[in-house]
């Protein structure tokens, strides 16, 4: 009679579960612990951008109807209700700045990186106490959790190569301190 020894099952499929990382989900997005209010609020902007873009429901309507889901307590509403209502009434101005950037039409777009570039490009042009790089990873991050399989990728292309037109000084300081420490 041979027992096999308990801390090394003879059968892989008996292995312990593998403990999950700490602030993501089995999917590699962020846990909602571990998000900031500003990075809720820009969830929320988001799904109200999209209902708007999908939908065509009036901005009112959207606004109120976002602000009664669960966890939007959480967000910075001031933060969500900026993004909202200036996406919305500078749609125009925000893909005139987006489109030069792009290889497709905007119907081509999905509606999640059309909005997650719109909250990009607002971001960058009004909300100048985010700086550049938090705008382009939070929109990066927005893409990978609600967009598609690699849309995350061209929302990254369009707005780093929207970055240097509207914060021209900031990326360049960013960027240039870069150079100065690779040849360090």
């Amino acid at each position: 009679m041979s027992e096999s020894s308990p801390s090394a099952p003879s059968n892989p499929s008996l292995r312990p579960p593998r403990q999950p990382r700490k602030g993501l989900t089995a999917t590699g997005a962020r846990k909602a612990a571990s998000k900031q209010p500003r990075s809720r609020s820009r969830e929320f902007a988001l799904q109200a951008l999209y209902q708007h873009l999908i939908g065509k429901n009036p901005v009112g309507d959207i606004d109120a109807f976002t602000r009664d889901l669960a966890g939007f307590n959480k967000c910075d509403a001031a933060h969500f209700e900026t993004l909202l209502h200036g996406c919305v009434d500078g749609a125009a101005a925000l893909d005139a700045l987006i489109a030069p950037l792009l290889d497709r039409k905007f119907v081509e777009i999905s509606p999640v990186e059309h909005a997650v570039m719109w909250i990009g490009a607002y971001e960058f042009k009004h909300c100048l106490d985010v700086p550049w790089r938090v705008v382009l990873n939070e929109s990066i991050e927005l893409a990978k959790e609600f967009g598609g399989t690699d849309g995350h990728k061209y929302v990254n292309a369009v707005l780093n190569g929207l970055a240097p037109s509207l914060r021209a000084a900031e990326v360049n300081a960013d960027r240039g301190q870069g150079k100065r420490h690779a040849s360090a």
